[in-house]
């Protein structure tokens, strides 16, 4: 791994970053009583057949995953660049993070999004134990990533 970068601290690009996944996951329960977690949308959206009985709800789940796609293409439209983002050098790192999120978020019965966001706002106490976990785990690979390895 290369060195560690530090990134740019943007308050106010934060707070509204922040404040659009709040109306996203405000809109998404309010218009589908639905949690926004990119777990559950994904996972319902490719289970969902249309005709093998249940609610089609293929399009709502749909045009959220385009957003996640868009956003980045409407940033560089906008400004002439992608949002920057660091990321490790190793595939191998990339590939086996990529894993342990994948079986996390199925042992945990969703993401730090649905859990996050929207579990906590709706004072879940499954989704408050689900955060504290994710939490431990992020300091502890955190902690060991950068000063053990």
């Amino acid at each position: 791994m290369g060195p560690v970068t530090s990134t740019e601290f943007t308050p106010w690009l934060s707070l509204l970053g922040g404040g659009l996944i709040g109306f996203s996951a405000v809109m998404v329960m309010g218009l589908f009583g639905k949690i926004a977690g990119i777990t559950g949308i994904s996972k319902s959206l490719t289970s969902t057949v249309p005709g093998a009985g249940g609610p089609d709800d293929r399009g709502w789940r749909l045009s959220f995953l385009l957003g996640l796609i868009a956003a980045p293409l409407i940033v560089m439209l906008a400004t002439g660049a992608f949002p920057q983002q660091t990321v490790p050098t190793s595939v191998w790192g990339m590939a086996l993070a990529g894993l342990l999120v994948g079986f996390g978020t199925n042992l945990g019965a969703g993401c730090t999004s649905g859990h996050g966001v929207c579990g906590l706002a709706r004072l879940s106490p499954r989704s408050a134990v689900a955060v504290v976990a994710f939490l431990i785990a992020a300091v502890l690979t955190t902690t060991f990533v950068r000063h053990v390895i």
